[in-house]
């Protein structure tokens, strides 16, 4: 009997020094793994998991309901049932996912005809395609993903370096996916990708890394017509650096450390150089917006006014949303710094610039204002403003994602 519980007591001494060793090494393990992307990858699969769950759920009983989805949107719902017959999946796909799976899918040895997209997301879907069977949309859904991933680990390390420590770059992170719109980073559409390349540049700028700045600029510029615009706010982030100086001395500083950020504006006259190859017009992706969407270059605080006092009521709700981004970033400005006001307007006004059209997409559009992140972050140091306002974003997110998968997809793009 002695014996028996001898043996025993030894068994499980072994069992429980093997499990301290695997603990141990687990540990060890997860000690190499830099410190952000433990907390970055925890928020990519839980926002993920949710999201996926909440939104095969919602569906389900959205089939029962006669009104989803609206008349003038079954054809998207046929082409999310084209696309995949995984909910899990389909859902993630509406109205532009198609126009760049289309793109992604077009000969590049015939006549380029479609320029109303900048061409950076359906190429990089291009080459991954053959690894998953042909499936641009997968790819396309894959490349999104990445980026989102990565997005948020910019969005840590430059909210790290501006805000002073981890916990504030937390917040940061977790405004950023809680953004009223933010579940449409997981979405096969080029949000996740502008906002990876964004705060790739601003990170990398911060650091004085200028010619990593102008590589990635210059992919910024390629994923949306807005992106060779940020190079508004990273020149200032150099002239920041070295004091605002003036002068032809200074001047010439600010060429020798900064002429990378030519590349961006390059970035943008390469797409139209390639219009002009295939076209023979510069302009073809400017004709081309206007042509499919009635898009014509604006004064955004004119149409800004005109959302606000003569648009139907939910065109004047999401212009609203633009006017509290904008009270966020104005009441934060001292503390963001010129750059960063200067990236946040520019994010706000070069969409509304598109006139009445932009209504429609805008809250698409605002995801892009990442410095009301930094602000909500700063605003957020007391633990209960932060849990405050994580609920409160949350339950605004969660009705605008279950409007949606009603598929009243255009309140939202």
């Amino acid at each position: 009997m002695d014996s028996g519980r001898a043996v025993a007591q030894r068994r499980w001494r072994a069992v429980s020094a093997r499990g301290l060793e695997l603990r141990r090494a687990a540990a060890r393990a997860a000690g190499r793994v830099p410190a952000p992307w433990l907390y970055v990858v925890g928020v990519f699969l839980g926002t993920k998991i949710v999201l996926s769950v909440v939104g095969v759920l919602a569906l389900s009983a959205f089939d029962e309901v006669p009104w989803a989805p609206p008349p003038d949107e079954t054809t998207m719902r046929e082409q999310q049932r084209a696309v995949s017959g995984h909910r899990a999946l389909a859902l993630w796909f509406a109205w532009d996912s198609f126009l760049y799976d289309h793109l992604a899918q077009l000969p590049l040895d015939e006549p380029w005809r479609d320029f109303g997209f900048p061409l950076l997301y359906p190429f990089l879907a291009r080459p991954l395609a053959p690894l998953l069977g042909g499936d641009t949309a997968l790819a396309l859904l894959l490349v999104a993903n990445v980026a989102f991933l990565l997005m948020l680990f910019y969005a840590h390390r430059l909210g790290e370096r501006l805000l002073g420590d981890d916990a504030a770059a937390r917040r940061v992170v977790r405004y950023l996916v809680l953004l009223p719109a933010g579940f449409l980073f997981q979405a096969a559409l080029t949000e996740s990708l502008f906002l990876c390349l964004a705060l790739a540049t601003f990170y990398y700028a911060e650091r004085r890394r200028w010619l990593l700045v102008g590589v990635v600029g210059f992919f910024l510029a390629l994923s949306r017509s807005v992106g060779f615009f940020v190079v508004l706010p990273l020149a200032l982030v150099l002239l920041r650096q070295h004091g605002y100086r003036l002068g032809p001395r200074a001047w010439w500083g600010y060429v020798r450390a900064g002429w990378p950020l030519a590349l961006l504006p390059a970035g943008w006259l390469t797409f139209m150089a390639f219009c002009r190859w295939q076209s023979g017009d510069w302009f073809a992706y400017k004709h081309a917006q206007e042509r499919g969407w009635g898009i014509r270059v604006q004064n955004p605080l004119a149409v800004l006014w005109h959302g606000l006092t003569d648009s139907p009521p939910r065109d004047a709700l999401r212009v609203w949303v633009a006017v509290l981004v904008l009270v966020v970033l104005v009441a934060g400005a001292r503390r963001l710094g010129l750059p960063y006001l200067v990236y946040g307007l520019t994010m706000v006004m070069v969409p509304l610039s598109m006139g009445p059209p932009v209504y429609k997409s805008l809250l698409r559009y605002l995801i892009a204002v990442f410095p009301v992140g930094l602000v909500l972050a700063r605003w957020a140091r007391h633990a209960g403003v932060d849990a405050w306002l994580t609920a409160a974003l949350a339950l605004l997110q969660g009705a605008l994602f279950v409007t949606w998968l009603a598929y009243w997809t255009h309140f939202i793009i």
